[in-house]
């Protein structure tokens, strides 16, 4: 078979097989393999300028200390340029110790490094009850797989039993959750008060409740000119809160230009989601990102929790909120459940959601 031929090129096969196999990108690794298989490789026109983008762009940074003192307003007013700016900032002095992002990064890294035939009893399609362990949760509906495997923890708004989380990284998954509920609880008042709102309204609309932690992990890839870690999209949720190591690689669309988000020792990224976007009535943007496949023998680790609403998916109604609603700014959104919402993100490749709801 040659890489132009597609007469004996059988790619939903070649998927499943892999995926049956229950290694993950981690096991392709471990096996020595010097090229990718074929259904990681991205078209061209998708790996564009995949190197460092030729930029000295940043995205923001906000120090989060003294966050109820006279600062506050300051603080407030760098989010909201930010968030309505680039979609994109990283916090410092967020008060959740460098003690606890250390032992989580090093408790995914060990649940990744575990002997093939013990990682392999995790993997698997279904959630598990609020657990999934796979390579790409759009394996079999995108065009091109991306080279990562992920780890999934659903935590709310439904209660989780503990102790499905794998032993090797329970403590520090759970602990991880009470810090980032901490934290997010700060940033939505912050971000209500920066659209003029009430301190407590993203909270009451439930956006605290709905928690997902989603830990990659992004292995040596031989071959990363040809593929990606993830391919661009915008994140779903309301708001994400995103831990990572050290290695680089995520990049976010800033006008035409991909920007690298350097990593900062302690921060934390922060991006605003579709549904806060749209919830905003634009103030806030959700924005495209992506992250390149690894060319280092380091593995890439990177923990996102996104918030979501937690209130009941089939009945309530989510739209701008109606506060940000007036003769001079119209309502830019149609209302929907959230069960609409994440069965159209389900049923589509990865990619934004926003034009589909907009009046």
């Amino acid at each position: 078979m040659t890489l132009g031929g597609t007469a004996d090129y059988d790619r939903a096969k070649e998927v499943k097989d892999f995926d049956d196999s229950k290694i993950g990108v981690k096991g392709l690794v471990e096996s020595g393999t010097t090229t990718i298989p074929r259904f990681f490789i991205h078209p061209p026109e998708k790996l564009t300028e995949i190197k460092h983008p030729p930029t000295n762009l940043s995205i923001p940074a906000v120090d989060l200390s003294d966050v109820d003192s006279d600062r506050r307003s300051a603080i407030i007013q760098q989010i909201y340029e930010a968030s309505h700016t680039w979609g994109f900032f990283q916090v410092t002095n967020h008060g959740i110790p460098l003690s606890a992002i250390d032992e989580m990064i090093s408790a995914i890294r060990s649940f990744n490094e575990q002997p093939p035939h013990v990682r392999s009893q995790y993997y698997g399609r279904g959630q598990g009850g609020g657990v999934a362990y796979n390579t790409n949760f759009d394996l079999f509906q995108s065009k091109a797989a991306s080279w990562r495997d992920t780890l999934q923890v659903r935590i709310g708004p439904e209660p989780l039993d503990l102790g499905r989380i794998p032993e090797i990284c329970r403590r520090e998954v759970i602990t991880w959750d009470e810090h980032v509920k901490g934290l997010g609880e700060v940033l939505m008042e912050l971000l209500s008060e920066g659209l003029g709102l009430d301190k407590g309204r993203l909270k009451e609309l439930t956006c605290l409740e709905g928690r997902a932690q989603v830990a990659h992990y992004y292995p040596y890839c031989p071959q990363p000119d040809l593929t990606l870690g993830i391919g661009s999209h915008t994140d779903p949720d309301v708001l994400t809160v995103l831990l990572q190591n050290q290695i680089g690689g995520l990049q976010v669309k800033h006008g035409d230009e991909w920007v690298e988000v350097k990593p900062l020792s302690g921060a934390l990224v922060i991006n605003i989601g579709d549904l806060l976007q749209i919830m905003s009535n634009d103030e806030y943007k959700s924005v495209e990102h992506r992250v390149l496949a690894n060319p280092f023998p380091e593995p890439r680790i990177s923990i996102a929790t996104f918030f979501n609403p937690g209130k009941r998916m089939e009945t309530d109604y989510y739209g701008p909120v109606p506060e940000l609603v007036s003769h001079d700014k119209p309502t830019l959104y149609r209302n929907f459940t959230m069960l609409e919402f994440f069965k159209r993100f389900f049923t589509r490749d990865l990619g934004g959601l926003i034009d589909y709801f907009k009046l």
